[in-house]
């Protein structure tokens, strides 16, 4: 996450912000949310078992969630009401980001150590629908909160 600058300013501003336009913006990035985890469990690979599909979830309030390997924020960074977290990857399922990346050819080590690993091709499925629905997900957010600002 990005450093903000004059993080206790912007925090005031964010708390002056009247609760209908707060909540007209929570609401608009909720649905963004929903879309956006939806989208990208469903561009996961299915795999033998499933769980990467499984593992795709939002956290609520910008906290960090521990043992994802792939996370993007949606919504503002300064304000834990406003933010959401949406993560690829649990304790049960460390490989997102190897699933997303791919691997290069190497020498195992381990309890295999000295085999030989051919590697796995990338399988992006996280940022490519990050990529195509955050413009989506910007101007719904903007729509609201410009809406609620109007009918103040």
């Amino acid at each position: 996450m990005a450093k903000l600058r004059n993080r206790e300013s912007a925090l005031r501003k964010l708390a002056a912000i009247p609760p209908a336009v707060r909540s007209a913006a929570k609401q608009a990035l909720a649905q963004s949310a929903d879309e956006l985890t939806d989208a990208i469990r469903a561009a996961a690979p299915q795999g033998k078992t499933g769980k990467l599909k499984k593992s795709v979830a939002q956290t609520w309030g910008g906290g960090a969630v521990r043992y994802s390997a792939l996370r993007g924020n949606v919504g503002q960074a300064g304000d834990p009401d406003l933010s959401v977290v949406i993560s690829a990857g649990n304790s049960g399922v460390r490989y997102a980001h190897l699933v997303e990346f791919g691997t290069a050819p190497h020498i195992n080590g381990g309890i295999f150590a000295g085999t030989e690993h051919h590697g796995t091709r990338a399988q992006p499925f996280f940022y490519p629908t990050w990529r195509r629905l955050r413009r989506r997900a910007r101007s719904r957010i903007s729509r609201a909160v410009t809406k609620a600002i109007k009918q103040l």
